[in-house]
């Protein structure tokens, strides 16, 4: 029943893959906010997105239970899985509203934050794919962490700038609500990442 191999590097590579999606899903939500048309064709492409996001997060778990001796902690492994997979969530939560609210075209604030968003997702996927050798990597991989608080801290003004102007200038009540849910789903989803970013932080601090 269990794998036995001392250093299994299987995850890492699992990892990597799931990283991949989520950034997919951040360029799919990215072509939206800059031409709304796509919103409904593009929500059965993050539909089928969000099933394969899941496919890969079960093998990592199935993996898990079928392995004796892992490479990182066994709650290290859960946790950065359902990180992974829940970006996914995020931005699929993110452009169903979009498509149920009829926001319409996006506003510059939103396609900054979805642009924040691709370069959060292109730091993860580097950050796992050196976790495989921890020791040798681990400034390349900080630093990775690094850019993704830095581009989270962007996040966070942008969204305040953002719905700032929403109550400063837009007179629509409805406007205001739905594009304000928008915008908090973005950020969100930027807090994830560096919440994702964190867990690899701390498996640096562990294992370095």
């Amino acid at each position: 029943m269990f794998n036995f191999k001392h250093k299994d590097t299987d995850f890492f590579d699992l990892f990597v893959d799931s990283a991949e999606y989520f950034y997919k899903g951040a360029l799919l939500m990215n072509e939206v906010m800059l031409d709304y048309s796509k919103a409904e064709a593009k929500m059965d492409e993050i539909i089928n997105l969000e099933h394969e996001a899941d496919e890969i997060n079960d093998k990592i778990i199935d993996k898990l239970n079928q392995t004796f001796i892992t490479p990182i902690d066994r709650e290290d492994i859960f946790a950065l899985a359902n990180g992974l997979d829940d970006g996914v969530d995020f931005l699929q939560g993110t452009l169903q509203r979009m498509v149920m609210y009829r926001t319409g075209q996006s506003k510059e604030g939103a396609i900054a934050l979805s642009k924040l968003l691709i370069e959060c997702t292109e730091e993860l996927i580097k950050a796992f794919t050196l976790l495989k050798n921890i020791r040798s990597n681990q400034h390349q991989i900080l630093e990775c962490t690094r850019k993704i608080g830095k581009l989270e801290s962007e996040g966070d003004r942008l969204y305040r700038k953002e719905v700032a102007y929403l109550f400063e200038c837009i007179k629509d009540p409805i406007e205001i609500i739905k594009w304000k849910e928008i915008l908090e789903y973005l950020e969100n989803t930027l807090d994830h990442c560096e919440d994702v970013s964190d867990m690899i932080r701390g498996v640096v601090m562990k294992y370095a």
